[in-house]
């Protein structure tokens, strides 16, 4: 019997076919040495679950997101934005806790009681409204301010602390010159 060249190529196209098929499962099969993870990369990994990174606002010197060691307390992390401002108060916040990842921490703001109402008035002997306890319900009694700008004021106060002069309450946004006219005879600091 005799092989046409067509024959022997097609023959020699299966057997190449055949051998590489063979070389790559080998060479999948064999047996690999185990990469051994470098000590530098596993603790930078573990170093990521040994911090706490937190955002703390309200009074302290500069308000701003920091990161502390696991297990630091809120003390730690008013200290690490500066401490508290001069005659400010930590409030009732309990600087003793341990804090939890990705939390916000407001130094200087009292607890509500049940009602919803701040831990003493903001009303006044005199019956005008305190802007630095006066909560958001209460601001938007006064005439132009809804739940918006009531939220504006006391997000500012958060961030700023204590409103030290009625008229910083023009650097509210939203309050203008007409509507700071307004509330000037309704509020006090």
């Amino acid at each position: 019997m005799s092989w046409s060249a067509r024959s022997v190529r097609a023959l020699a196209i299966v057997v190449c076919a055949i051998i590489v098929i063979a070389g790559y499962t080998w060479w999948q099969g064999r047996s690999r040495p185990v990469l051994e993870v470098p000590d530098a990369a596993v603790s930078t990994s573990s170093a990521v679950a040994d911090v706490v990174t937190v955002h703390v606002i309200g009074r302290v010197r500069r308000p701003g997101v920091v990161t502390l060691p696991f297990g630091a307390r809120v003390a730690d992390a008013v200290e690490a934005v500066g401490g508290l401002r001069d005659g400010a108060t930590s409030g009732d916040l309990n600087l003793a806790r341990v804090l939890v990842d990705g939390e916000q921490v407001i130094v200087g703001r009292h607890r509500s009681t049940a009602s919803g109402e701040p831990a003493g008035s903001a009303a006044t002997s005199d019956g005008l409204l305190d802007l630095n306890t006066a909560t958001a319900a209460q601001l938007e009694e006064l005439p132009g301010v809804g739940p918006v700008l009531a939220g504006r004021i006391v997000a500012w106060r958060e961030a700023n602390g204590p409103f030290p002069s009625v008229e910083i309450l023009g650097e509210v946004s939203g309050i203008g010159d007409t509507l700071l006219a307004q509330l000037r005879p309704l509020v006090r600091v």
